[in-house]
This record gives structure tokens, C-alpha cells and sequence, in this order.
């Protein structure tokens, strides 16, 4: 009574470890930014530098950049209250974009970009 051949153990593995794989991947799905979340993200940063407050920001986006993920985690736990302040397409794309890990370096280079001091128009390189 062979219920298991070689050959359907081993493809069994196979499908189990292609799984397993998946399953623990740090690798982001989709590596580019949409427009969307390009728009999202240029809205924030502008806030940010027209309020003056960039190197506060800047402090405090670097130290929540290892806690992101749970930060979008607990934000999707929230969004039935953060819904009655905020609009929810937007809730739901800040929670997505907290998801991944490169989020949080994109906004600070937008913030940086931003803030940095214009040379004017008319200047040239001597």
C-alpha cells in the first residue's frame, strides 16, 4: 500500500518550498511608486516644508523607518475611527504605502528635496 511515490513526493516538496518561498519573501511586489502615491507623497512633503518643519519630520520619519510596516498594520486596525477625519481612499493608500519598506527613504529624499535652499535663475557657475 504505496500511497506516495517517489515522483509525487517529490513534486510535493517542490510546491511546498515554491510556498515557503513566497511566504518569507522581504522582497516588495511591486517596486515602483504609482503616480498616485507619487501625488501623495509630494502633498506630504510640501506640507512638511510649509509648515517649517523639516528637520523635525526628517528625525522622526528616520526613526519610525524600522517600524513602518507595523505602523501600516496599525493603521488598517484604526481606519474605521482615522475614516471620520480623513478621506478613506487615502487612509487605505497611506497604510499600503507604510507597507513597504522604501516609503519612508522616498519621502525623506521628496522632504530634503524640497527644503533645500533654490539657487536663482539668473546665476551662473563661475
Amino acid at each position: 500500500m504505496a500511497f506516495f511515490t517517489k515522483a509525487s513526493l517529490s513534486g510535493k516538496w517542490d510546491k511546498i518550498r515554491t510556498e515557503l518561498t513566497h511566504a518569507f519573501s522581504t522582497k516588495a511586489e511591486a517596486d515602483v511608486f504609482t503616480p498616485e502615491d507619487l501625488g501623495l507623497l509630494e502633498r506630504v512633503a510640501d506640507a512638511v516644508v510649509k509648515r517649517g518643519m523639516t528637520a523635525p519630520a526628517t528625525v522622526f520619519l528616520e526613526s519610525l523607518g524600522p517600524m513602518n510596516f507595523l505602523g501600516s498594520q496599525a493603521l488598517y486596525f484604526l481606519t474605521p475611527i482615522v475614516e471620520w477625519a480623513f478621506n478613506a481612499k487615502e487612509v487605505e493608500q497611506v497604510a499600503r504605502l507604510l507597507e513597504r519598506r522604501d516609503t519612508i527613504s522616498r519621502l525623506i529624499t521628496i522632504i530634503d528635496t524640497k527644503s533645500a535652499p533654490q539657487a536663482p535663475q539668473g546665476a551662473s557657475a563661475r
